[in-house]
């Protein structure tokens, strides 16, 4: 009930240009619905939204004939790799304010040009293909050799696609970038091994985004940090940068286990300079960001993001909730309080089911439910 009457008195308000913006009233109703922005961005911090992205945001369903073939050696685990994401611009334009890249590392072009996969299955790779991926620098794709098809198929393409959105819609809610960066070996007889994250790798991966995005459209540790002596002090103690800082800017996060997150620490051991938050338990000095991708986690993710982290989780995976229907999962995570949740279906695939992923009435952004939603219930942060 307290939602719709300040719904209301925000919609009551919206033609009264000579309303006073109270910036620091105790309650958003105390503004019109002109103020309401201004209000947001004077008093919520980036930690305090709600936003559903999209999960592995570059995938495109692999060809028919290699879907055969992994059908045919995983009858169990193929319908994981099961789902397309149309082109990243269109989700951004849709309202997904979280991507998630996977990347390879191919420092000098050309090796994954020729998927082994292609080759037994007798699929023939587009010459855009072979060119795009014979460029020196990361590639973005989900398994070498095998299930390599992507709607932007190097980091550059895709960090320009972004970047390129981000300054045509420049009040955008904070975009959150989530990355694996992978390095198996190869998946497929006669397939390519990829190359091991090291700190080379990762300085290199650094650079790759600063010569894409400026300083001012990016989120860094440094940032979040400031004279902090840790990351985790400056969260806990003063918290993350208002709203209004942080719209039309993207924060990049490396989504690894403890080997790659010592490679991208280096021999320095800080994130002091670098570029990406990373994924560690909230004990790190270096917490500020972590992924919680589990139903069961939904407890740990409520009392992460009221003690100030930014949480990142799936409402559904490997396709199974969009065969079933079953919203629970989705549900439990948007109510979690996580900022940031995931979805292979912000829209339903009816073939399947009525199953999607967004937020009611298509809002982008909302004031998140764990964090002040006192203050804020009811006003879109992103309409």
């Amino acid at each position: 009930m307290r939602t719709l009457l300040l719904v209301a008195a925000l919609a009551g308000l919206a033609g009264g240009a000579t309303q006073a913006c109270d910036l620091h009233a105790k309650d958003a109703a105390s503004a019109g619905r002109g103020c309401a922005h201004a209000w947001i961005d004077r008093n919520l911090a980036m930690n305090d939204i709600l936003t559903v992205g999209t999960h592995n945001s570059y995938h495109v369903r692999t060809p028919e004939p290699i879907m055969a073939l992994i059908r045919s050696v995983a009858p169990n685990g193929w319908q994981g790799l099961d789902y397309s994401h149309v082109p990243l611009g269109e989700q951004l334009g849709d309202g997904a304010r979280a991507l998630e890249l996977d990347l390879v590392y191919d420092p000098e072009g050309g090796r994954f040009a020729h998927p082994a996969g292609a080759r037994i299955a007798a699929v023939t790779v587009s010459d855009d293909y072979v060119r795009a991926m014979s460029k020196p620098g990361f590639k973005v794709l989900h398994i070498q050799d095998v299930d390599y098809t992507s709607n932007c198929l190097t980091f550059l393409e895709c960090l320009t696609i972004i970047r390129d959105w981000s300054r045509a819609h420049p009040d955008h809610a904070p975009i959150l970038i989530t990355m694996n960066t992978n390095d198996a070996k190869a998946r497929a007889p006669g397939g390519t091994d990829e190359l091991p994250f090291d700190e080379t790798a990762y300085h290199a991966l650094d650079a790759e985004i600063r010569s894409v995005f400026s300083p001012r459209e990016l989120v860094t540790p440094d940032d979040v940090q400031g004279r902090y002596a840790t990351l985790r002090e400056a969260v806990r103690e003063h918290g993350w940068p208002r709203l209004g800082w942080a719209r039309g800017r993207v924060l990049f996060a490396l989504d690894e286990e403890a080997p790659h997150i010592k490679a991208y620490l280096g021999q320095q051991g800080t994130l002091r300079g670098r570029v990406l938050f990373l994924n560690v338990d909230e004990a790190s000095p270096f917490s500020a960001y972590i992924t919680l991708n589990e139903a069961a986690d939904v407890a740990r993710i409520t009392a992460d993001v009221r003690a100030g982290l930014i949480v990142r989780t799936r409402a559904d995976a490997d396709t199974a909730e969009a065969r079933s229907g079953d919203t629970r999962r989705r549900d439990a995570a948007l109510a979690s309080g996580a900022q940031y949740v995931s979805t292979d279906y912000r829209h339903p695939r009816r073939d399947l089911s009525d199953y999607e992923a967004r937020l009611p009435g298509a809002e982008v952004a909302v004031c998140n439910p764990q964090r002040r939603p006192e203050r804020c219930a009811g006003i879109s942060i992103e309409p």
